[in-house]
């Protein structure tokens, strides 16, 4: 079990006196460790502890720490190219990520590049609501899902759900329509009730023009790893078509492998209108972001009319180093997909163990991303319990970081089979360290 409370100043003394870190409450958590290097899936820290990143450093490391083949293919273009102004330039790592990207999804034939998930958002939430401006009949109704979550910018957090994140802004916020979300687990025997009642939902809220309606698919990540099924996704695209709207991903977090295929999107077999990407572009390496746009959208912003123009960018829109990062990472998960596609393998024998313990419940898994609840009274994001168990794990080398009352385990690609046990095993005692 957790120790004392600390007295606030003695957690102050700990935090560097000019850094601001995110999400972190200096007064009540406990400082950063600091980190000298990263390898493989290990964090290794200047006391000299070595610490196994269990959720890839926010999401964002795919294939590992230093990983060989990027870091090659940065330094290279670095000594060649390192930023150019994307207005009035193009590049050829832009151009090859562009086309690699755009094959790898059809019918979406345009990419326009941003720096981080947040924006990537804004881009397609901008360019869904212009898309109707520009066509001269402007929609302006945005539906969104309970539990959302699409960034931390204005725009972002208007469409994402109502939270201790977004309650100082709250009066700022534009109005989004909120349709249910029929999360579901292993053993649900609910789940096609919940699906219906949020189908008839989605009905009523599309009788109103919408502009589009945002998702994140299969996976809601901030949101408490809450996950619906494929079939449920089929069926709110099939009504968004139907009622002329445009439906836009939110991959930022599930892109790139980490539902068992290449996009998750692809896996739940729907065709989005637009796409945002992010996190694991670059394997990790670099802030990058990038908007699929499907071709009927784009040319409704090619005209004499200037007006129609979509003013946005970025001081380091494509910048070149994040194209080469970007290749040389969608060159390793094509040379070795069956990293992603069968990692839900390895991770169920060991969730299934998991799930025994009776402090937990709602167990569920999507490709790389294995998710469990501890059973408390009051669940949220600021359930102590996390903050205990981040603790004890980290005292055995294994980091995690729960969503408050969620527990989760989303790895680096080159997390073997021995590494992923002591995650699991590390995870276990810190549960049952709560309850004795």
């Amino acid at each position: 079990m957790e120790g004392p409370p600390r007295k606030p100043e003695q957690a102050h003394a700990r935090w560097h006196p000019h850094l601001w870190h995110p999400f972190a409450q200096e007064a009540l958590h406990d400082p950063p460790r600091m980190v000298r290097a990263g390898h493989g899936p290990w964090l290794e820290l200047t006391d000299g502890h070595r610490v196994l990143d269990a959720i890839s450093s926010w999401w964002v490391t795919l294939h590992g720490h230093g990983e060989p083949t990027i870091a090659a293919a940065i330094a290279a273009q670095a000594r060649q190219l390192e930023q150019v102004i994307f207005a009035n330039f193009s590049h050829h790592p832009a151009v090859t990520l562009a086309q690699r990207l755009c094959q790898a999804w059809p019918g979406l034939d345009r990419l326009f590049f941003s720096d981080n998930g947040s924006t990537a958002v804004e881009v397609c939430l901008k360019m869904a609501l212009q898309y109707w401006h520009n066509r001269g009949e402007p929609r302006r109704q945005l539906i969104a899902f309970d539990g959302a979550y699409h960034g931390d910018t204005f725009g972002a957090m208007a469409l994402g759900a109502r939270s201790l994140f977004t309650t100082p802004f709250a009066p700022l916020l534009f109005a989004v329509a909120r349709c249910r979300y029929p999360a579901t687990w292993w053993g649900d025997d609910t789940v096609e009730d919940r699906e219906q009642s949020a189908l008839h939902h989605l009905d009523q809220l599309l009788e109103i023009p919408t502009a589009a309606v945002i998702m994140e698919p299969l996976v809601q990540g901030v949101g408490g790893m809450a996950m619906v099924r494929p079939a449920f996704l089929q069926q709110v695209a099939q009504r968004v078509q139907a009622a002329g709207a445009l439906l836009v991903a939110d991959e930022v977090m599930t892109g790139f492998g980490r539902t068992g295929a290449l996009f998750a999107s692809h896996r739940a077999d729907i065709q989005p209108d637009l796409v945002a990407l992010s996190k694991g572009l670059t394997g990790g390496f670099l802030p990058m972001a990038v908007s699929l746009v499907r071709e009927g959208v784009y040319q409704t912003f090619v005209a004499d009319n200037p007006r129609h123009t979509f003013f946005h960018g970025h001081s380091f829109t494509a910048n070149p180093l994040g194209c080469a990062a970007a290749n040389a990472s969608l060159t390793l998960l094509n040379a070795r997909p069956e990293r992603y596609q069968g990692f839900a393998d390895r991770h169920r024998p060991h969730l299934e163990t998991l799930a025994r313990l009776p402090c937990l419940e709602h167990p569920r898994l999507c490709g790389t991303v294995a998710a469990i609840d501890l059973r408390v009274a009051q669940p949220g994001y600021l359930h102590q319990a996390g903050r205990q168990i981040q603790r004890a794990c980290l005292e055995e080398g294994v980091f995690l970081r729960p969503l408050g009352h969620v527990l989760y385990l989303l790895p680096p690609l080159s997390m073997n089979d021995a590494q992923l046990e002591q995650c699991y095993g590390a995870l276990v005692r810190a549960v049952q360290g709560l309850t004795s």
